[in-house]
C-alpha cells in the first residue's frame, strides 16, 4: 500500500522544483525527504527522480504518482475540513505563504494573535513571493497566501481560488540627501526622467509596476542597481546610489542620508489573502482572514507614520 507522506513527499518536490525547498515547506530537512522518495520508490519498484544538473528531474512515472497524490491529499483536504467544521474552532496545521515584507510587518501580529485565541491552531509561515505563492495555494502546497499588486501589475489569480482584500499599502519615493527633490513635498511621475533606480529584480511585482508606471510616464527606467530586499534598495540609497520606490508595509525607521518623499499620485499597492475554495469552510482559514483583516488598521495606521 502506498505511503501518504511519502506521496505527499513527492508531491512537494513537484511543486517547488527541489528536494530542498519541498523539505523547508514541509518542516522536514532535506535528508528526510529523499528518505522518503527513496522508500516510496522501494515500493512501487519505479526510479521517480533523476539528477539534473545540482537538481532533480521527476520521471514521467513520478508524474503519473503525483497526479494519484492530487487526488488523495485532496480527499484528505475535505476530510479534515469537514472535522474541522464538526468542531466549529480552528485547529490543525495551517501553512501561511506570505511576501517579504509583510512576512516582517503584518505577519508577526497575526500569527501571535491566532495562537493566543487558537491554541489548537498551529499556524506555520513561508516567505514566498506572490507570484509563486499563487501557484502554491492552487497546487495545494500551503492552505493560505498574503499576496499584493499594484493597478497597473494586477494578479491574476487561477479558478478554483478565492481571495479577500486585506488593505492598501501606500508607497513613497526614497532619495538620498542632497538630491534635487530631497527638499520637495511631492514630485509628479512625469519628473522622474533620468533618474537612476535601485529596484528588485525583473519577475517581482514592484519591477513590473516600475517599469509599466515610467513608460506609461513617458520614461524609460534606469535600473543601475538589483536586490531583493527593500532593506537592501535603502541602504543603497543612504549611499547616494539612487532612488527607489518602497512600500511603508515592513520597511522600518529610514537611516540618516535618505529622505522620503511623496510621489503624485501616491502608488498604493493591494493586499490580498488568497485560499483554495475547497478550504472556504474551514474554520482556520475564515479566523485567519478575519484576523489578517482586523489587525491591518492598526498595521497600516503605523506604516503610514
Amino acid at each position: 500500500m502506498l505511503d501518504l507522506q511519502r506521496l505527499r513527499a513527492l508531491h512537494a518536490v513537484s511543486v517547488h522544483g527541489t528536494v530542498g525547498a519541498a523539505a523547508a515547506a514541509l518542516g522536514y530537512t532535506p535528508s528526510a525527504v529523499s528518505q522518503q522518495i527513496a522508500k516510496l520508490e522501494r515500493e512501487t519498484r519505479t526510479v521517480l527522480l533523476e539528477r539534473e544538473g545540482r537538481g532533480v528531474r521527476l520521471t514521467p512515472e513520478a508524474h503519473q504518482l503525483v497526479d494519484t497524490a492530487k487526488e488523495l491529499l485532496a480527499i484528505v483536504e475535505r476530510a479534515e475540513v469537514e472535522m474541522e467544521e464538526r468542531r466549529g474552532m480552528p485547529s490543525g496545521r495551517l501553512t501561511v505563504a506570505a511576501f517579504a515584507s509583510a512576512a516582517r510587518g503584518l505577519m508577526p501580529a497575526v500569527l501571535a494573535d491566532l495562537a493566543v485565541r487558537h491554541p489548537a491552531l498551529d499556524a506555520r509561515l513561508t516567505e514566498v513571493d506572490p507570484h509563486l505563492s499563487v501557484d502554491l495555494v492552487a497546487k495545494g502546497a500551503v492552505d493560505l497566501a498574503v499576496v499584493h499588486d499594484w493597478d497597473v501589475a494586477p494578479l491574476s489569480v487561477p479558478a478554483g481560488v478565492e481571495q479577500a482584500k486585506i488593505g492598501d499599502d501606500h508607497s513613497t519615493l526614497l532619495v538620498p540627501v542632497g538630491h534635487a527633490f530631497a527638499g520637495r513635498e511631492s514630485v509628479r511621475r512625469e519628473e522622474l526622467g533620468g533618474q537612476r533606480w535601485v529596484c528588485q529584480p525583473p519577475g517581482r511585482v514592484c519591477h513590473d509596476w516600475l517599469v509599466r508606471t515610467m513608460r506609461a510616464a513617458g520614461h524609460e527606467p534606469e535600473i543601475v542597481h538589483q536586490a531583493d530586499e527593500n532593506p537592501t534598495l535603502v541602504a543603497l540609497v543612504a549611499g547616494g546610489l539612487g532612488v527607489c520606490l518602497v512600500p511603508r508595509l515592513g520597511r522600518g525607521p529610514l537611516p540618516d542620508g535618505v529622505v522620503e518623499v511623496r510621489l503624485d499620485p501616491t502608488p498604493v499597492r493591494r493586499l490580498y489573502a488568497l485560499w483554495r475554495k475547497g478550504a472556504a469552510r474551514r474554520p482556520a482559514i475564515a479566523e485567519s482572514v478575519r484576523t489578517l483583516q482586523e489587525q491591518w488598521p492598526k498595521i497600516g495606521a503605523q506604516a503610514s507614520r
